[in-house]
């Protein structure tokens, strides 16, 4: 034995040459080359063994990558500026990361003193950043000049919009051949509508649509969705169509082309044909909606490439022949409301068959409807699920049956003697499929699991002094935009997604200036977007965006006593004027992010 050898090495004081540093990093890059290998064997022989295997296998890559960014600088201040400009810089692709947290920190007084202590952190807001893929080429996220993903922004091409319906806007009520409606007699029975207020003249935008495209292009705004009058074109619901009411309808729709926005376009939103009988209490209601959407397809599918069929199946049918807030205003014993619930949701399968046979290539049809949204009350695996199982259940006369194509068993026992009754082939027609699914959201309830409960959840009282807007039900949730968009993703995958209401009724006041600083709108639709904002920035399959409404209306049984327009309306002079919230819905549309 060696005397000379040393007993313990000190690594610090050896100077390794060059051969001996490139042989110790070879044999330790060898080891995890090693290592590598096997789990790559392994990784590809899992995920070619199945679809379940290539799902476990993404799901092992994606929620187990880390990452470690270091800086280095003279000073702690420099250093942290090169690390927060790094964080900005780096993009994970579809790996969910904390770096907009981390630069929080960065950024935190205590930290950025060098003087952090336990608990500094408490004040700060855990937000996960993601950089998703939608398909091969197609990102959700667009890059800021610095190279950053702005977390505000929304994906490219985000279609913005804006809403109204016929009834609400254009008056007119006795011209050019229009016939009656179940809304024209409702309005004009006493006690039925506030102050005795009808659609009789509303904001005459019959005469004054092109001020309202004006407005349209004063926002910035690429789509403008609106519905047709079903009693213009067919006076008495069904016969010989008017060619005077149908020319209006072409005149709007060529001065949208002409301005550059997109028209979407919903036939029917609650303003039946009186002359039908039975209204929706009549299965041949149904038919002559189908009748009528063929005519309206035929006639528009040349310039209108997105359809939607009917508006809210809950308002038409339950709040106009259950709770008889609506029109006709009639409260039917459960048998009958659900058939006319059945009626409705025949009418728009029927309507998806009849505009898919007289369309032109490239039109899209879907349906805009207000389901029943839940919003979990723990972000927690058990609680989401509650949430969804509780839409699914909260639907089945409606949206699910819509989207599955048939009625829940346990929708059916519930109903007993009392449920409707379905012919050979409604439900293939109901479940018709769909080009894209619009749904109206305002408000939502909160839901937890429960186990000892019917469908395992509970479905949580709202409180007292749960916030409200001026519209006593509308309730004020905007995490209901997000949880909605992704609960009907993930139970039934719709290809694409819109929101075609979203809005809230304000007691807007003029102010010595004639403006309307309606900064509560502007808090509200802020924060609703926030979480559409959210379901984009995941990937889920949301595409537009229609503010409700451009301006105030006539808001059914509330009259003129509740407006949810951006643009104030006099309705004695029938001057429009943009509110506080026009101002910033321009400015959200213009730059693509929330403002």
């Amino acid at each position: 034995m060696n005397s000379k050898r040393p007993v313990n090495l000190d690594l610090t004081t050896i100077k390794f040459p060059l051969p001996a540093l490139t042989s110790i990093a070879h044999r330790i890059t060898g080891i995890i080359l090693f290592i590598g290998l096997i789990f790559g064997f392994w990784a590809l022989d899992v995920s070619l063994s199945s679809p379940e295997g290539f799902e476990a296998v993404r799901d092992t890559l994606a929620n187990n990558v880390l990452a470690k960014l270091i800086a280095w600088a003279p000073t702690r201040a420099q250093a942290s500026a090169a690390l927060d400009q790094a964080l900005a810089d780096s993009v994970l692709y579809g790996v969910e990361c904390n770096r907009d947290y981390l630069r929080q920190i960065l950024a935190d007084a205590p930290f950025a003193s060098g003087s952090p202590w336990t608990r500094c952190l408490e004040g700060l807001v855990y937000q996960a950043s993601t950089f998703d893929v939608l398909s091969a080429g197609t990102q959700t996220s667009a890059a800021v000049p610095n190279g950053a993903v702005d977390p505000l922004h929304f994906p490219d091409g985000f279609l913005w919009g804006a809403a109204t319906a016929a009834y609400q806007i254009e008056g007119a009520a006795k011209e050019d051949g229009r016939g009656l409606t179940n809304w024209d007699v409702f309005s004009h029975t006493p006690g039925k509508v506030a102050n005795g207020d009808t659609g009789d003249v509303a904001c005459n935008s019959y005469h004054r649509y092109q001020e309202d495209i004006a407005l349209l292009q004063a926002l910035g705004v690429k789509a403008y969705r609106f519905s047709i009058a079903w009693s213009r074109i067919f006076p008495d619901g069904r016969g010989q169509p008017n060619p005077k009411g149908f020319a209006y309808y072409d005149r709007l729709v060529d001065g949208l082309l002409a301005a550059g926005i997109t028209p979407h376009v919903t036939l029917f939103h609650w303003d039946l044909p009186h002359a039908l009988p039975g209204g929706w209490q009549n299965r041949d209601t149904a038919y002559a909606f189908a009748d009528y959407a063929s005519y309206i397809t035929a006639r528009l599918s040349d310039r209108v490439k997105h359809i939607m069929t009917v508006n809210e199946l809950r308002c038409f049918t339950d709040l106009s022949y259950m709770t008889g807030g609506k029109a006709p205003g009639l409260k039917l014993p459960m048998k009958e409301v659900n058939q006319v619930r059945h009626h409705g949701v025949l009418a728009h399968g029927l309507g998806v068959q009849a505009i898919r046979a007289a369309t032109r290539s490239g039109v899209q049809v879907g349906i805009a409807d207000n389901p029943n949204i839940y919003v979990p009350a723990i972000e927690t695996d058990e609680h989401i699920e509650a949430a969804k199982r509780a839409m699914r259940e909260e639907n089945a006369m409606f949206l699910t049956a819509i989207l599955e194509g048939a009625y829940r068993d346990t929708y059916l026992e519930a109903q007993g003697e009392d449920a409707p009754v379905v012919r050979a082939g409604d439900m293939q027609a109901i479940g018709s499929a769909l080009d894209f699914l619009s749904i109206n959201v305002y408000t939502g309830n909160t839901v937890r699991a429960d186990g000892s409960k019917p469908g395992g959840y509970d479905i949580l009282a709202r409180l007292p002094q749960s916030p409200r807007m001026a519209s006593p039900w509308l309730y004020v949730s905007p995490e209901v935009l997000y949880w909605g968009i992704r609960a009907i993703h993930e139970m039934w995958r719709p290809k694409a997604m819109y929101i075609s209401e979203n809005g809230c009724s304000t007691d807007d006041r003029l102010s010595s200036d004639g403006r309307v600083y309606d900064a509560d709108r502007v808090m509200y639709l802020r924060n609703y977007i926030t979480h559409l904002q959210r379901a984009a920035r995941e990937g889920l399959p949301i595409r537009g965006y229609f503010v409700w409404s451009l301006m105030d209306n006539f808001e059914w049984e509330d009259g003129y006593t509740k407006l949810f327009g951006i643009h104030h309306v006099d309705f004695k002079t029938q001057k429009r004027t943009p509110k506080l919230s026009a101002d910033w819905y321009r400015e959200l549309v213009r730059t693509n992010r929330l403002v």
